[in-house]
Order: structure tokens, then C-alpha cells, then sequence
């Protein structure tokens, strides 16, 4: 049995292909381990050397304070009505990429971060399939100083430590649903890992900004937006404000590519007035609501 080989970030210096490692497109500019079998590229899952990322962009005031680095993590265990990205859904649709080229990108764009109060963001997919990688990216972060957000359902919250939690400046929470019926209708998953997450969040004082996404005829019921209230209610003064998301269609092109049914094909955005509706509930509970 051959020996087995540790997954480094300078295992293929010698290699010819290595100067072509650079990805192009939505990943342009990280280094991707090539050559690694099956059992290397999960040991260095597990480890965090390495992770699968579907793509990364800079952007402002979208996915948390700030200019900030929002890097899309590939893998996801839920399967939202409405999501915009299906083809997060699989990790191994995504690229294998270095810790250590993240963390090099990362510190190439740290002045930026300081200079506009913004960091790096990881999303998805769901960032948390990838737990050591993201946290060891954080962890890093943090020693530059950048500051750090997690975009998450909390639906795999039991995969992060608390020392891990620790890493973490702001969660931007998606609270899909207030009810089990719901949320199960929504998201294939249940509802009781995003409020045990939020509030691990909270028990360690960390700013939440909850996201809920409405959509007509599936999130929008009064009764429903009432539970997701009392649900960040028991968040305390870690939730610093909600964003009520209104549902567009601008996923479904990704749907119909990869030829899977999409359940809201004739579903309509929100309109102003149910808008105003849901937001004067969440206010009603003393919420900031966007």
C-alpha cells in the first residue's frame, strides 16, 4: 500500500502542471491542489487544508458591513424553494482550494477591509458543510484584524465549536420560517438548528443580522412571521436588525440550466403592501427592520 501523502500547500512545487494552478473565472486567482486522489482531498477536508469554493466576488454592503470578500462555499444540505444558487448544492461540483491561498487573499485585500470597515464573508451553498476550513480562514482573519461574518441557516450549527463561534464577528442568520411545517415545506430541513445556533450566537455575544425571505403564499402568513419574531426574540440584543428579503426570480434561469423542477416558477415577488405588512409586525416586537 502506498504511503499516504499530507496534503501541503508546496506538494507540487516541482510539478509542471503547477504553474497552471490558477483558476480562472469566479475563482481566478487561487491556487488549486491538483493531483491529490479521493482519501487525500477528504483528509484535507477534514483537516481544513483544503476546501471546495464555488466562487468569490467583492462587494459592498451586501453581505455584511462594509467592502467586503464573499466567498461562496460548494455544499448544501437543505434544498430552499427559492434558492438562487442550485449549483452550490453539491460540494464536489465545486473547486478545491488551499487554506493558504484563501488566507494570502484575504491579507492582499486587508487594508481595504480596515480602511472601509468591511471583511470576508463566507457563504454558500452553506459554509458550514466546511466547518475547519472556514474557521481556520477566520482564525487567520481575525489575526490580521479583519473582521469576519458568517452566512449561514444554522442548520449544521452543531458542527462548530464553541472556540470556533469565538472566530466569528457577525452571523447574518436566515431565519426561513417561524413554524416546523413550514420551514420543512420550504427547505427540506427542520427548524430547531437555527434556533439552537442563534442562540449559541447569542449565549457568546455575537451580532446577529436575521434574513428572512418572504414569499406570497409560503412565508407570508401572519401566524408564521409572528413565530419568526418570537424566534429572534429569544436572540436578545445580539440581533441588531431583520432584513425582510423579498423573493425574486432571478435564481430560476440556474433552475431551468440544470434542468431541475422549480417549484415557484409562477411565484410573484411581495408586494408594497404586504412588505409593509411584515415589516410593522417585526417592528411591533421593538425590531429594526431593512
Amino acid at each position: 500500500m502506498p504511503a499516504f501523502r499530507s496534503t501541503t500547500a508546496h506538494m507540487l512545487r516541482e510539478s509542471k502542471e503547477y504553474a497552471s494552478q490558477t483558476l480562472m473565472g469566479g475563482l481566478s486567482g487561487f491556487e488549486s491542489p491538483i493531483g491529490l486522489d479521493r482519501r487525500d482531498r477528504l483528509q484535507a477536508l477534514k483537516s481544513g487544508d483544503i476546501g471546495f469554493v464555488h466562487s468569490w466576488d467583492i462587494n459592498t454592503s451586501v453581505d455584511g458591513p462594509g467592502t467586503r470578500m464573499t466567498v461562496f462555499m460548494s455544499g448544501c444540505p437543505l434544498r430552499c424553494q427559492y434558492c438562487q444558487n442550485p449549483d452550490t448544492w453539491k460540494m464536489r461540483d465545486g473547486q478545491p482550494v488551499y487554506l493558504d491561498a484563501m488566507v494570502k487573499k484575504v491579507e492582499r485585500y486587508k487594508d481595504l477591509f480596515k480602511a472601509t470597515g468591511g471583511g470576508i464573508t463566507f457563504s454558500g451553498g452553506e459554509s458550514m458543510m466546511q466547518p475547519a476550513f472556514v474557521s481556520r480562514v477566520f482564525r487567520a482573519a481575525k489575526e490580521m484584524g479583519v473582521h469576519t461574518c458568517l452566512d449561514t441557516s444554522g442548520f449544521l450549527g452543531r458542527n462548530y465549536t464553541d472556540d470556533q463561534i469565538d472566530d466569528i464577528d457577525l452571523c447574518l442568520l436566515d431565519v426561513k420560517s417561524g413554524n416546523e411545517e413550514t420551514y420543512k415545506e420550504v427547505t427540506g430541513g427542520t427548524l430547531a438548528p437555527t434556533i439552537e445556533f442563534g442562540k449559541r450566537l447569542a449565549a457568546q455575544n455575537k451580532k446577529i443580522w436575521v434574513r428572512f425571505v418572504l414569499v406570497p403564499g409560503l412565508t407570508d402568513s401572519e401566524e408564521n412571521v409572528e413565530q419568526v419574531a418570537q424566534i429572534c426574540e429569544q436572540f436578545g440584543e445580539a440581533v441588531e436588525h431583520i432584513d425582510v428579503l423579498g423573493f425574486h426570480q432571478l435564481g430560476r434561469p440556474k433552475w431551468h440550466e440544470m434542468r431541475i423542477p422549480y417549484p415557484l416558477e409562477d411565484a410573484k415577488g411581495p408586494s408594497a403592501a404586504l412588505k409593509k405588512r411584515v415589516t410593522e409586525q417585526f417592528e411591533s416586537h421593538g425590531f429594526v427592520v431593512y
